[in-house]
């Protein structure tokens, strides 16, 4: 176990006031109340070019204030300047300064690598192997890919996932490679899918596969485990098919404590970030899950996943098995399964597979309304400048406003399964085949 000075900045956010711990999660906010991942200063390194996990700054999908991507375009217009991809990878981009970072793979997931992108002229700085693999898992879905789950980065390491074949802590420099792990097993049973995030000096993940379920911290300067604990949950079954999960972590306040809500097959559980302990669960019948939840100061919000999800809103102010007693509302008309719900204008929005954007009201559930935008959906939207930016698997991107009329449905040459990045006037986006950076030619 290594020392852990940042504890003394724990208990001193135990006593912030709970406008603090709402503040954190409106709409908007400054990213930098968010401290137990990047302090202040870290921020300002990174000026308007924070973009550094999946979802964006606070996790929620939620861009800057100050942010005004286009609401349309192609490939004739508005395009800055597009990159295309040798490989095959769903990982979405994350942004730190002027510098976008992906992962990639080949198609049969024997090169797993790194790519570094300008994020002002679109050209590759860094293309690298971080690991290579003279097998890959027998049940590997097609539909997936080896390079799925997306980067995070600090402001001196970028750290990578590849599931069960690796993960890595990079020099934010040059790429180069400062710890890796390839000792961690699952059999993810379609291929790997939920990202890292941060927690002080921890890189957290879920591993839920067919054979082992759990979720790990490692010392994110040494890459050495600092805790791992098993789900421990009544699957009702023997067949792993059915004990899978995608979905991605998120640290949430709740009354001056840190909860790291984790969602897994058959339940979500929200542990302790520092050891790994339980506070509590809610229990339901999905697998599969690949969303990342949400949290509005008062509930937290999620999608339960496969077969037919449902939307949870749970008061996590309780302790133990909590399913029978803080779920607050759910909802199951239009649920997404695979795209992470977002925050727009106070209104709960999600995006089902199928290409139904829900409206919800967060406190209650009501449905405030829905549209029908055709299409399949992976990709997770994002907001910004008080619109939904969706992106199907075929090409096409709609542009939604609070009130549910579609402001734009524009088309680019490939579709998309990674969720896109918004820096200031940009909309940085990865399609099948291609990066792109998105801005209004006719705003100065």
């Amino acid at each position: 176990m290594s020392s852990r000075p940042w504890l003394q900045s724990l208990v001193w956010l135990s006593f912030l006031p709970l406008h603090v711990v709402v503040h954190a999660q409106d709409t908007g906010s400054d990213p930098r109340t968010v401290e137990w991942a990047w302090a202040p200063e870290e921020v300002d390194r990174a000026g308007e070019g924070f973009w550094p996990q999946y979802r964006g700054p606070r996790g929620d999908g939620i861009a800057a204030q100050s942010t005004n991507p286009p609401v349309k375009w192609s490939e004739s217009e508005n395009v800055k300047w597009r990159t295309d991809i040798a490989g095959k990878a769903w990982s979405s981009p994350i942004v730190w300064g002027d510098r976008i970072w992906l992962t990639n793979a080949t198609s049969d997931g024997l090169s797993m690598s790194v790519l570094v992108v300008n994020r002002h002229t679109g050209k590759v700085e860094i293309d690298r192997v971080v690991f290579k693999n003279e097998t890959t898992q027998k049940d590997y879905h097609e539909f997936n890919s080896y390079a799925s789950p997306t980067p995070i980065c600090d402001s001196q390491r970028v750290f990578v996932s590849f599931g069960a074949y690796g993960t890595a802590a990079l020099d934010a420099k040059d790429g180069k490679t400062l710890w890796e792990r390839r000792d961690l097993p699952c059999n993810h049973y379609r291929g790997a899918g939920a990202s890292p995030i941060l927690f002080h000096d921890l890189l957290i993940f879920s591993m839920d596969g067919f054979d082992y379920q759990y979720l790990v911290a490692l010392n994110k300067y040494t890459g050495e485990t600092e805790w791992k604990v098993d789900r421990n949950i009544e699957y009702g079954t023997n067949d792993g098919d059915w004990k899978k999960s995608y979905g991605t972590s998120h640290v949430i306040q709740v009354v001056g404590q840190l909860q790291l809500v984790s969602p897994a097959a058959k339940a979500v559980i929200a542990y302790e970030p520092t050891n790994g302990k339980e506070l509590w669960r809610v229990r339901y019948e999905e697998h599969s899950n690949a969303g990342r939840p949400l949290f509005d100061g008062k509930h937290v919000l999620m999608s339960s996943g496969f077969s037919k999800a449902k939307m949870l809103a749970i008061d996590p102010s309780g302790r133990g098995d909590l399913t029978d007693s803080h779920v607050r509302w759910q909802a199951t008309r239009a649920i997404g399964c695979k795209p992470s719900p977002v925050l727009l204008d106070g209104k709960l929005c999600t995006v089902e597979d199928r290409g139904v954007v829900t409206a919800l009201d967060p406190a209650t559930g009501e449905v405030l309304w829905q549209k029908r935008l055709g299409g399949d959906f992976s990709s997770s939207p994002v907001v910004a400048n008080h619109r939904l930016y969706c992106f199907d698997e075929h090409g096409k991107g709609h542009v939604v406003d609070s009130d549910g009329n579609v402001l734009a449905e524009n088309t680019l040459d490939a579709g998309c399964l990674a969720s896109p990045a918004v820096i200031g006037r940009d909309l940085i986006v990865r399609t099948r085949t291609s990066l792109y950076c998105l801005r209004d030619a006719s705003v100065p």
